[in-house]
């Protein structure tokens, strides 16, 4: 076997790993997302803001818990390059679940509802293609509402242009706003 035939394997392996943390038995569990995972995936987020590097590393840290838990050599796993829009959206998820309660996979779901990407179940046509891109773009790049609309955290009252905000104080003001008892 070809090491990269192995490369992809493991990849397959991970991605697989990955996807039922998207969604939780209300998330719609009878249509599948296995394109939108793929797309998700193969999109590399990006730092635009000073300290969203460690919601990357978040993400980074799935591909470490990953490697301990099949048994492979975490540096096998850092060969996949920056942290993948959806390793940065199941690290968010596991962040939220630990400061909001609930489970990862629920909040998983619901941060894909907010970005309207519940939308895209298989098969992923051309045209959903091209929505999710210009999501998945919309909100690595910041293109979003100054209260959040159309990012992962979208506020009802917002006193700052959350397109400025690191995306750890975008979370914590969207749970104060969901959940004011745990501010």
């Amino acid at each position: 076997m070809t090491e990269r035939r192995t490369n992809q394997t493991l990849i397959e392996k991970y991605l697989r790993w990955l996807e039922p943390q998207l969604r939780d038995e209300y998330g719609n569990p009878q249509k599948s997302y296995w394109d939108l995972t793929l797309r998700m995936a193969q999109k590399p987020f990006e730092v635009l803001v000073n300290m969203d590097d460690n919601r990357m590393q978040d993400g980074i840290d799935l591909r470490v818990e990953f490697a301990h838990e099949i048994g492979v050599a975490t540096t096998r796993m850092m060969e996949l390059g920056p942290a993948s829009f959806l390793e940065v959206l199941i690290g968010l998820s596991r962040r939220l679940a630990f400061n909001a309660g609930g489970a990862a996979p629920g909040w998983a779901w619901h941060l894909l509802c907010t970005l309207e990407l519940d939308r895209m179940s298989d098969p992923m046509t051309r045209q959903k293609r091209i929505k999710t891109d210009e999501i998945l773009t919309r909100v690595i790049l910041r293109q979003y509402a100054t209260d959040g609309n159309g990012g992962f955290f979208p506020l009802a009252f917002s006193d700052d242009d959350q397109t400025k905000v690191e995306l750890w104080y975008q979370m914590h003001a969207y749970i104060e706003e969901l959940h004011p008892e745990h501010g």
